[in-house]
């Protein structure tokens, strides 16, 4: 196994899936790849972040108590990470999904934080209130909520 430059990386607990899960990852992030594999455990890296993995078997499936957000810079982003993350999972609400192997994901466009953050409360709200309705995030409805708002 390699040395990760931190001190701290992610350990999931797969029920006996992490070679697949692995290989899934790596083709869904850039900059990624797999490191060693065993039978119980490896490590793979996924857009750089080194992440530790073990066969545990079904005793201590995932949950919404820990996920990873993935920042996308637009659309095109959002709706790729959306549908391969997606592919063989389960959508939720407000930019969350579990992918295939039960892990939660949160697929957020840079756009959301920045209409949640403008400096107008009401802008901040109605985009606050249109990403509430959504499954997945869709930068052009947050934009229309946020616009009606105060309409040109």
């Amino acid at each position: 196994m390699s040395i990760a430059s931190s001190h701290i990386q992610p350990c999931l607990w797969f029920d006996d899936t992490l070679e697949e899960a692995a290989r899934f990852y790596t083709g869904i992030f850039p900059n990624s790849a797999i490191g060693h594999l065993g039978p119980m455990a490896g490590e793979f890296t996924l857009d750089g972040m080194t992440f530790r993995g073990i066969n545990g078997g079904p005793a201590f499936p995932f949950t919404e108590a820990v996920s990873f957000s993935v920042t996308c810079r637009d659309q095109t982003e959002v709706d790729y990470y959306w549908d391969s993350l997606a592919d063989g999972g389960q959508e939720s609400v407000c930019g969350w999904l579990k992918d295939r192997y039960g892990l939660s994901w949160q697929i957020v466009p840079v756009r959301l934080y920045e209409l949640m953050t403008d400096p107008d409360p009401a802008r901040a709200e109605a985009a606050s209130r249109a990403m509430l309705g959504m499954r997945r995030i869709v930068v052009a409805e947050l934009e229309a909520a946020a616009d009606a708002v105060h309409p040109g």
